[in-house]
Parts: structure tokens; C-alpha cells; sequence
């Protein structure tokens, strides 16, 4: 009898870390982070979050974002989110962040956007989709800490157009609240 594919964890040679490989073919089936993709969206100086409406965090507060798809570019994937979750077409501007977050195997690319035409509403994946003025922004109630880490880098950037993207604040690894 045949294993069914990449069934065995092991070192395979030449590596130094484990990999799920087929002890028949010896195919190795890696194992690697996934990409996030999303938007710092700002409509005349106030900022777009939008209510998740699925875990994990439902309820909570977050930036259109989500995970790439297969044969996606960023910018594609974080107009595709904004679209998906707030029914907005955006007008990306710059990278704004790269954020690692190594316990979950994410690597998150945040943009500074703005809407392309006018409206939004909430997508199948947001319960409401707002608005915000920076002193209104619900700061407690966010669903991941890349969010705030975002939104502090928009406000650092505010006026620059060219910027090195920013990174994690020191000491961050992206744990939830």
C-alpha cells in the first residue's frame, strides 16, 4: 500500500527543518506564511474601519483587509478586500506598512488609500462599515493590533509622499489584546 502524498514530517536533505514529505516520491509539501493585504482608506480626513461581521473578532473593528489569492498582486488583493468588505473601489497611493507577525505566519501589506468613486457599504463580511474622525476612532475596540499599528503610521505620514514603509513597533509581534 501507498502513502496518500505528503504525509510523514521530516527533514529532508539539505534542510534544516522539518517539511511534510511523501515517504514514496519524496515530494515536499512547504509549509509558508500567508499574505494579508490591506487599506488605511481615508474619505476628507476621516478614516474608513469596518465592523467584522465573522470571526475571529466579530464585532470588532479592522481595516478592509484579508488574505491574497492565488496569482493576486497586493494591490490587487487590497482592492479586491476594500471591495469585498466595504463595497468601496479605493485608489491606492503608497504602501504604508509590511508587518510580521511570525505566531500566526502572516506577513501583512498595508496601504494608504483613498476611495476611487464616491460609496461604501457594508460587504458580506463587515456589519457596518464607518466613517471615523482620528478622535472618534474606537481605539478599544479592535479586532487585531496591526490596526492601531496602521493607523499610528497614517498619522505619522500624513503629507509625506515618499516613505519607507513601516514595521512592527519595537517589541510587537502581533498578539491579540
Amino acid at each position: 500500500m501507498t502513502a496518500a502524498g505528503p504525509t510523514v514530517r521530516a527533514i529532508p536533505p539539505g534542510d534544516d527543518r522539518e517539511r511534510l514529505t511523501c515517504p514514496d516520491c519524496g515530494f515536499i509539501a512547504y509549509e509558508n506564511p500567508k499574505m494579508v493585504a490591506g487599506s488605511v482608506v481615508s474619505v476628507e480626513g476621516r478614516i474608513m474601519l469596518c465592523r467584522r461581521a465573522i470571526e475571529p473578532r466579530k464585532g470588532y473593528w479592522t481595516l478592509p483587509a484579508g488574505f491574497l489569492e492565488l496569482h493576486e498582486t497586493p494591490e490587487e488583493g487590497a482592492k479586491r478586500e476594500a471591495w469585498e468588505e466595504a463595497r468601496a473601489r479605493i485608489a491606492i497611493d503608497a504602501l504604508l506598512a509590511v508587518y510580521s507577525v511570525p505566531r500566526i505566519s502572516q506577513v501583512q501589506l498595508i496601504y494608504r488609500a483613498t476611495l476611487a468613486e464616491p460609496g461604501f457599504e457594508p460587504g458580506p463580511e463587515s456589519l457596518e462599515v464607518a466613517l471615523f474622525d482620528w478622535d472618534d476612532i474606537p481605539w478599544s475596540e479592535f479586532a487585531f493590533p496591526s490596526v492601531k499599528w496602521a493607523l499610528d503610521e497614517y498619522r505619522i505620514r500624513l503629507g509625506q509622499n515618499v516613505f519607507a514603509p513601516g514595521v512592527n513597533p519595537p517589541g510587537m509581534t502581533g498578539d491579540l489584546f
